[in-house]
């Protein structure tokens, strides 16, 4: 986890509004918007680095409802898609969506359909996906 945080920091775009890091009471909050409590992978994610800015991947944010990565509103169009309901999406990439379970695997579903690419951390996800995009 360390060296994924790490290696995203040194690689962040520097821009001239950053993203804010969430604190816990954003946390709650989003949890009681979608009806669903956030996996500890996911919130220390959130909490550690959801202000970088790297690559063509853009995962889901919490502190600014109005930004088209806030997570209650990816997650309110994933679900409207078609990705199951025990799956919070991390992030959308065109028509398809990363998603982690509550046990903190990341799947991709794509086509309607969870395919066979998984990876067990949300931290493996973005040392393979985020960091290659």
């Amino acid at each position: 986890m360390e060296d994924v945080i790490e290696e995203l920091r040194e690689r962040a775009l520097a821009v001239s509004v950053p993203l804010a890091l969430p604190d816990d009471d954003q946390l709650v909050e989003v949890e009681e918007q979608i009806l669903v409590p956030l996996p500890w992978e996911l919130r220390e994610f959130l909490l550690q680095v959801s202000d970088v800015i790297y690559g063509t991947l853009e995962p889901v944010t919490v502190t600014d409802p109005h930004s088209h990565t806030y997570l209650p509103e990816v997650a309110a169009n994933a679900w409207a898609m078609g990705l199951p309901r025990e799956l919070i999406p991390i992030c959308e990439n065109g028509s398809e969506f990363y998603g982690i379970s509550e046990e903190g695997e990341v799947v991709r579903w794509a086509d309607g359909e969870v395919t066979d690419d998984s990876w067990p951390s949300i931290w493996h996800w973005a040392r393979d996906v985020w960091l290659e995009s």
